[in-house]
């Protein structure tokens, strides 16, 4: 017992102060793990339900929007996938025009891709549109071109995440999914007067969580998801003053309270985005207009574009690259610059409009990748990125 209690002294830690967990963690190959969050205040969540569905039956009739109209699976999906970073209104057109030419999954799996992008062409985020036709060849092969009414099953889909799943699951199959989203976020948040950084995954996560034990089931459950929506949308807005004496959930908000909804949601920058200097060349041979494909993988992958070239060239190079082409200029004219943001890069850009000499006194059009397509085909086949319409506007109009 003497020596057991000499090795052993209960008042002493096993380890040397010295020694830390986190030292010891990497030696054993062992992650520390983080801990859930838990959201304060989150027992006002019981009470929410009531008041937001109250509100937005009261709401439907002056936010139509076509998908509500006439909903369906296929619907839902498309919508729910053109609305990411794109706002409603703009959606509506491309809704529309997208159903009249493809108005099942199953005529979207069979659809060319040059069509798919010239349907999708000016809503940006291209690989949307790619991973909805990836999904529909899955929807065919593995559910009879329905989409299942299953969350998990959802998720597994190209193009599909959480949002996107519960979106679909809670509006058009009635199953009881919060679509946590950025005004579901926002608007629980100034609810809870919660400070967590809502940009960090974990957090969301743990506004779904703490929502889904208050989801009703049936057709109630897509009607919270879409009250979240349209609060957020047009009273519990971002960027500046809610609108909080229109407010339904007014009196249970703990932010308004304590008059800091301006000062929540926290939410961390994004890393600065890389610039790009690019010069962007309009070449025409009579009524054609020269084109070249981007790569099949990367931004906007495997669309049409003007040429360009890295950097700002000088007239002097840029009639020295075309001339190495054997691309003789007959006239040349500078354009106003243009810039254009994607979500981790900006394009700086300045345009050169070229006449080139017809194509029989020309080298060969081998000579370089360019395609040349005539205004019917720019207006019908061609799908070009909206970073390059500017300059074709401008060219044109």
């Amino acid at each position: 017992a003497a020596i057991r209690d000499s090795c052993y002294n209960k008042t002493q830690p096993l380890f040397p102060h010295s020694i830390r967990i986190e030292r010891i963690l990497p030696i054993m190959n062992i992650k520390k793990k983080a801990l859930p969050i838990r959201l304060p205040h989150d027992e006002v969540l019981a009470s929410i339900t009531e008041p937001l569905l109250t509100w937005y039956e009261g709401q439907s009739t002056l936010r139509c929007l076509p998908w509500r109209e006439e909903v369906t699976p296929y619907h839902t999906w498309l919508s729910e996938i053109m609305l990411q970073q794109t706002r409603a209104s703009a959606v509506i057109p491309y809704y529309t025009r997208f159903l009249e030419a493809l108005p099942d999954i199953e005529s979207l799996a069979r659809c060319d891709d040059e069509l798919l992008m010239k349907l999708w062409q000016g809503l940006g985020y291209y690989s949307r549109a790619r991973n909805l036709k990836k999904a529909a060849g899955v929807i065919c092969a593995a559910y009879g071109g329905q989409l299942p009414a299953d969350f998990a099953a959802l998720l597994d889909l190209p193009g599909i995440g959480r949002y996107t799943a519960s979106a679909i699951g809670s509006i058009a199959f009635g199953l009881p999914l919060p679509a946590v989203d950025g005004n579901i976020l926002r608007v629980t948040m100034r609810v809870l007067q919660c400070g967590e950084d809502i940009a960090q995954p974990a957090v969301r996560r743990a506004v779904e969580e703490a929502l889904a034990p208050h989801y009703p089931s049936g057709q109630a459950a897509g009607a919270l998801n879409q009250a979240f929506m349209d609060l957020g949308a047009t009273i519990c807005l971002p960027h500046g003053a809610p609108h909080c004496a229109a407010c339904p959930l007014a009196r249970l908000c703990l932010a308004h309270d304590a008059g800091s909804e301006q000062q929540l949601p926290v939410k961390s920058k994004k890393a600065k985005r890389r610039v790009e200097q690019k010069t962007v060349l309009l070449l025409h041979q009579g009524r054609a207009l020269a084109l070249t494909k981007r790569p099949d993988k990367g931004l906007l992958a495997g669309l049409w574009e003007l040429p360009n070239l890295p950097g700002h060239l000088t007239q002097a190079e840029v009639e020295a690259w075309l001339a190495a082409r054997g691309l003789r200029t007959l006239t040349i004219a500078r354009l106003p610059d243009a810039r254009h943001i994607f979500s981790h890069v900006e394009w700086q850009m300045q345009g050169w409009a070229v006449e080139l000499a017809s194509p029989d006194a020309m080298v060969a059009e081998d000579a370089s990748p360019l395609v040349w397509a005539s205004p019917e085909e720019l207006a019908d086949t061609y799908s070009i990125p909206s970073a390059f319409q500017y300059f074709l506007h401008e060219h044109h109009g």
